[in-house]
Formats: structure tokens, sequence, C-alpha cells
């Protein structure tokens, strides 16, 4: 009997050493919540002197999880001396994320320039307008904050001995997984 007792707790003990590769705690944060903080930093606006302006509005987010990544699309308004009228296109990225222990944010890194379209615009200028594109899309995109954990959100995993650690990209949001501080 004692003998079976032991089994069991030996095999209960397997399971919960288990336990943490395959469940670690983390944090949910929702397409919406991630949506709603990168709109609070639109609209800019990028002036050429002389030349044009380039106004960019917030962007359209979309999780990209088999990626691990987010993709942003963005309306941009082209308008000034050189273009005689207004000039509507769009600027498309995607890019990774990272979490910021000094403030506790997630932000956007490694951005990749997909494209830039304008349709009325003739092509020699698009093509011109493309050599500003991946320059654009960083000043407006890299390490733009997307999220804030609050200091209440990470009390219980810090008194677990737990920080911030990967950053998973799934079809509802992102999932902030926990990891064990370093000793």
């Amino acid at each position: 009997m004692q003998r079976r007792l032991l089994w069991h707790a030996l095999l209960a003990g397997t399971a919960l050493l288990a336990l943490p590769a395959q469940a670690q705690p983390g944090y949910t944060v929702s397409a919406a919540q991630l949506q709603q903080a990168v709109a609070q930093r639109f609209p800019l606006r990028y002036p050429v002197p002389g030349v044009l302006n380039l106004d960019l509005q917030a962007p359209q987010l979309r999780l990209l999880p088999a990626q691990n990544r987010l993709a942003a699309q963005m309306a941009v308004e082209a308008a000034g001396p050189a273009l005689r009228r207004s000039h509507s296109g769009s600027i498309t990225v995607d890019f990774a994320l990272r979490y910021e222990p000094s403030d506790r944010t997630v932000r956007a890194v490694q951005l990749h320039f997909q494209n830039l379209q304008f349709p009325s615009l003739q092509p020699a200028v698009v093509e011109l307008l493309t050599t500003y594109g991946p320059a654009l899309a960083e000043q407006a995109l890299q390490e733009v904050v997307l999220h804030q954990l609050k200091p209440q959100d990470l009390a219980l995993p810090d008194t677990m001995g737990l920080q911030p650690g990967s950053i998973t990209v799934t079809e509802q949001g992102l999932v902030v997984g926990f990891v064990n501080k370093p000793l």
C-alpha cells in the first residue's frame, strides 16, 4: 500500500515539474488594445520643405501568428507644390516585438518595409517616394509603444520570481510569457 502511495506521489511530482514547461504563466494583450495604443500616436506629418508633405494616418494592425509578427498598413496622403494636388496611398510594413523592462512596454522592432502604393501618381514619382518608404516607416513605427504593463500586472509574477520574457503573437492578440528572473 505504501509502495503504491509512493508511486502516485512520484507521478504527481513529475507532472508538477513538467507543468511549467508546458503552461508558463502569461499576460494577454488583445488586438483591440494594440490598435488603440498605436492609434494614439497618429496622425503624423513628414514634410519635405518646398516639395511635399506626407501625412500618415493611424495604421490598421494585422496579427501574423505564423511569423510571430504584426503587419501595419497606413493610409498616406501626399500633397505639396511638386504634386499640384493631393494623392492618397498606403504603406505596408511588418515588425517583431520586444519587451522593454525600463518602462514595462511592448515595442515594435525589426521593421520590414513591404510596399508603398499611390495609384494616382506617375510611376517615376512612386519610385522616388519608395526610396523614402523604409525611412518613413521606421520613423513612424520603430520602437513605437504598443502596450504598457502596469505595476499591478507584474506584482504577482514578481513575487513568484518571474519577469516578462517571450512575446507570442496569436490569433487574438499577444501573450507575454514570464520566465524566471536571473539569480
